[in-house]
């Protein structure tokens, strides 16, 4: 059984679903994959884990880096969960590239190469917005590909997170944007 509840940020209204073992969801209104992993079965009401989630909202969005984590509960793959734990060790305020993940996935692996571009579909499908930073998830390069709550909204993260920007860009075309 899934539960919702909803948060207010300043960069739009936020869905959150968890289960009894803690957050599943956490998504813009309108993202891509907006709630997917969520149970038709659902309830509203107000657990522990959506209390602290919303604590950690609040001091991420006040500007500064949250110093706990909500208990959190991937559901997706093994890869996805994999590519998920990687993005939680993402230090606040920095960023890697989806090369840098797939070469970190595949020196534990004990194989000379992973791809990137299924990395990108493993991070892409993140079902837990910001404290699962994959808005830190960058192109080889700079370049701003690829975020479920679009575009913007990772500007605005990375901006928030103080970033150093002047080294990243917005692609003119390609099928990430």
């Amino acid at each position: 059984m899934h539960y919702i509840t909803y948060y207010s940020s300043p960069m739009g209204n936020m869905l959150l679903a968890a289960d009894h073992i803690g957050l599943t969801g956490l998504w813009f209104d309108e993202q891509k994959y907006f709630a997917r992993c969520l149970d038709q079965d659902y309830e509203e009401k107000e657990l522990p884990v959506f209390k602290q989630t919303k604590a950690w909202l609040d001091i991420y969005f006040a500007g500064k880096e949250p110093d706990f984590q909500p208990p959190l509960h991937f559901i997706g793959t093994e890869f996805q969960k994999k590519v998920w734990e990687i993005l939680c060790k993402i230090p606040y305020g920095q960023t890697m590239t989806y090369g840098e993940i797939a070469k970190q996935l595949a020196a534990e692996r004990g194989i000379l190469r992973m791809s990137a571009q299924a990395v990108g579909g493993a991070v892409g499908h993140n079902e837990i917005s910001i404290i699962v930073p994959c808005h830190r998830v960058v192109g080889t390069g700079g370049n701003l590909t690829g975020y479920a709550g679009g575009i913007d909204k990772k500007i605005k993260l990375l901006a928030l997170e103080r970033v150093d920007m002047s080294r990243f860009f917005i692609p003119k075309k390609g099928t990430a944007l």
